[in-house]
């Protein structure tokens, strides 16, 4: 069995390890479904739990459509914004509804979608995660100063059982921390949703 100090190894490492896809890689041909899925489970295999779930399946891509996350492909075939897009949700998909993912990525696709937006959804992309380095660094810090702080929890506990404890102590920080940005990042989506909102005035002219 791992001690606790490993265990804080082995996340580390895998925080090393975890990269986002640089527009680089993403083909600048369109691609048919099978292609899409393809390319998603190649570049996002490293972040899967476990070997035998799927990163992305036509099901998914098709209630993303139908639901208006993601716009129609063309003749079936799917751009290198539809990926972004993809990326976009993926990241987000755990983490908050569909509706609340649909109310963030509206603008994106209505002003941002077509290579020749002013502002290119490449570029957004590319300018979002451009922050990921100093991002992962401070990550890292937080995550060290919760393990540090749960180490000091449980010290007189009874040593055989110290160490689930201690680790229960770390996890619970995580996960609350987790929470509370969860509850930001829904505040911020329901304050986007009512400023996106149709006036009465509006609705009447319609």
């Amino acid at each position: 069995m791992k001690s606790n100090e490993e265990k804080l190894t082995d996340i580390l490492s895998h925080l090393d390890r975890i990269s986002y896809v640089k527009t680089e890689k993403i083909p600048n041909i369109d691609l048919y479904m099978d292609q899409v899925t393809t390319f998603m489970e190649t570049h996002l295999k490293r972040n899967k739990r476990n070997p035998d779930d799927k990163v992305l399946t036509k099901t998914m891509i098709n209630n993303y459509a139908k639901n208006q996350l993601l716009p129609s492909p063309v003749k079936k075939k799917y751009s290198q914004e539809h990926i972004l897009i993809l990326l976009f949700i993926y990241y987000y998909k755990n983490l908050i509804s569909i509706n609340d993912i649909k109310q963030l990525l509206d603008p994106l696709t209505k002003y941002h979608f077509t290579p020749d937006s002013e502002l290119p959804l490449t570029d957004i992309y590319e300018e979002i995660f451009s922050l990921e380095t100093a991002q992962m660094d401070r990550l890292k810090e937080d995550v060290k100063l919760k393990f540090d702080n749960a180490m000091q929890t449980f010290t007189s506990a009874p040593e055989d059982n110290r160490y689930y404890l201690q680790l229960f102590s770390f996890i619970s920080e995580l996960a609350f921390d987790v929470y509370l940005k969860k509850q930001i990042i829904e505040m911020l989506i329901d304050q986007l949703r009512e400023e996106q909102a149709p006036s009465a005035e509006q609705r009447k002219k319609k």
